[in-house]
């Protein structure tokens, strides 16, 4: 990798970071000293480019910074456009449209016009074409999740029993023709998991999250791993 791409696959890491990282680390993701990059980041500041932070606390990009990327690897195009093909076949309708939207972004952004590398793309999700059925719950959660609102639901289970339930809504997991949400439970006081097909009426509330969305997250993910631990003797 020349210094050039070097500098680029900086930048790039620096956007994955929402916080600083450390000079090491990012020395260590691009297989250099920290002395070359500690000279890679003062060339980018002295290209303009918008870098917070200092040798032994960590660097950052400032809000807003957005650099187009200069040119796309045929893996790093088969990727999003798969990815984004495979949005639209999900019943969500806001994100389907956001997806043909962003791959639209992309081609126009970068100075080659990938318009027709992206339309060539012979990658394709598999999806049962035409048993499609938009469902709208799903633009809910998802703004509930933003905003860190509660959510009331009607609920019938496996057996056809309809509960009322207030959520915190944790995550939405998309499977093979089904999505499940995570949330915490505030009629268990436990994480729970609930199949959006199952949801007869969903409401956001005015209630915030107890907790933030992300703390809860990490101890949804907590509580997930001792759940299906392996048991000792087993395997």
């Amino acid at each position: 990798m020349d210094k050039t791409e070097r500098l680029f696959s900086i930048m790039d890491a620096l956007r994955r970071h929402r916080r600083p990282v450390t000079a090491a680390a990012l020395a260590e993701e691009q297989g250099v000293s920290i002395r070359t990059l500690y000279r890679d980041i003062q060339t980018l500041i002295g290209l303009g480019a918008p870098i917070d932070g200092e040798a032994g606390v960590g660097y950052m990009l400032k809000p807003g910074f957005f650099l187009p990327p200069l040119m796309f690897s045929p893996e790093e195009l088969e990727a999003l456009v798969l990815g984004a093909r495979w949005v639209e076949t999900q019943p969500d309708d806001g994100l389907g449209a956001a997806a043909r939207n962003a791959l639209a972004k992309i081609a126009t952004a970068s100075p080659e016009d990938l318009r027709d590398r992206i339309s060539d793309t012979a990658l394709w999700p598999v999806a049962i074409w035409g048993s499609r059925k938009p469902i709208p719950v799903l633009a809910d959660i998802r703004l509930a999740m933003r905003m860190e609102r509660a959510v009331t639901i009607d609920y019938e289970d496996e057996q056809g029993r309809a509960t009322s339930r207030t959520l915190w809504p944790v995550g939405l997991a998309f499977y093979e023709g089904k999505q499940t949400i995570a949330a915490w439970c505030l009629l268990r006081q436990d994480f729970r998991s609930f199949r959006t097909d199952r949801i007869v009426n969903l409401v956001i509330t005015e209630h915030r999250y107890g907790k933030r969305r992300a703390v809860l997250e990490r101890e949804w993910r907590q509580s997930w791993t001792r759940e299906h631990r392996p048991q000792e003797g087993e395997g």
